[in-house]
């Protein structure tokens, strides 16, 4: 065998050792691709699995225990009738429970600040000046038959009003479904609350109209707390001629953020606030306005009085 000489040895060490320092360097780069690639995998398996509706993995177990229950009668197993009463057990319990679909409270948020910007806007190009006043007007009952030029009357609206010692519009005007009025000074607008209003009337199974105030300070806010999980706390009650509302940890405590700086809000309310003086307003069939409200420093409890006002 004939001999290597020095330069070719040093040539050949330097080699393995560029190839292992290569081979070294790349392990950990093709480790780290497979585990991205790994990683990827697992999120889209665990966003399919999330679309599973719970009606497919009820059939799952309710097949395979339909069948071991049959086979276990066949065969006289015990074994395969206890399987099979506990597979389909949990077949049935998936049929009937459904999984509830959450939203993300600053998503909640972005999807109403548009709202109060653009009545900002309103407010701000018409050049009301002092302190504005909203009036929740009370709509007619739905059974209760109107002319047709009063059917307007059956939604609820809320009257921003440029002063708050001015007269309220005539019926006739409000039943016309106008938005800009001249005299008094002031616009109409949807309560911002009404579809949280609608909602509550749907859970509660009974026509708010019918309660008394007291029954609504007690019915309300187990609701909104307990179903709707919409605060972690919930105080309304009656003070003289005002209910007096107490909101700790809304999930809309963001839009009174000064941050956001909205005037409309204070004048109107948050959603929930709003949804609360809506049902005040039919429970009582009189015009509400929300007097003042108060944040904590913090911003997590928001006080709410809210009057009655004469039409």
């Amino acid at each position: 065998m004939k001999d290597m000489r020095p330069d070719e040895t040093e040539r050949t060490e330097e080699t393995e050792d560029k190839t292992v320092e290569s081979t070294t360097t790349q392990s950990p780069m093709e480790t780290i691709k497979q585990l991205q690639a790994e990683a990827e995998n697992s999120e889209l398996e665990l966003r399919k699995a999330r679309h599973i509706s719970s009606w497919k993995i009820g059939i799952v177990f309710a097949v395979p225990g339909a069948l071991s229950l049959i086979f276990s009668i066949l065969n006289d197993s015990q074994i395969l009738a206890f399987i099979g009463l506990g597979l389909t057990f949990w077949g049935i319990l998936f049929f009937f429970v459904r999984p509830k679909r959450y939203v993300k409270s600053s998503l909640l948020d972005s999807t109403v600040v548009s709202s109060y910007f653009t009545i900002d806007r309103i407010v701000k190009d018409l050049e009301y000046e002092g302190t504005l006043a909203s009036y929740y007007i009370p709509p007619y009952p739905k059974e209760v038959y109107l002319p047709e030029h009063l059917r307007g009357l059956k939604d609820m609206i809320v009257f921003i009003s440029a002063d708050r010692d001015a007269d309220m519009p005539s019926i006739a005007e409000m039943a016309e479904g106008k938005f800009l009025f001249e005299n008094p000074r002031g616009i109409c607008v949807a309560p911002p609350g009404l579809g949280l209003l609608t909602q509550f009337e749907k859970q509660l199974r009974i026509d708010i109209t019918r309660l008394e105030l007291s029954e609504l300070c007690e019915s309300l806010p187990p609701l909104i707390l307990e179903d709707f999980q919409l605060a972690k706390d919930i105080e309304m009650k009656t003070e003289k001629n005002q209910v007096y509302l107490k909101i700790v940890d809304s999930i809309y405590k963001n839009l009174y953020s000064r941050e956001e700086n909205l005037k409309s809000i204070h004048f109107l309310g948050c959603p929930l606030v709003s949804a609360m003086a809506c049902a005040i307003t039919k429970t009582t069939g009189k015009l509400v306005e929300i007097h003042r409200d108060e944040i904590s420093p913090d911003g997590r409890t928001i006080e709410v009085w809210c009057g009655f006002a004469e039409g």
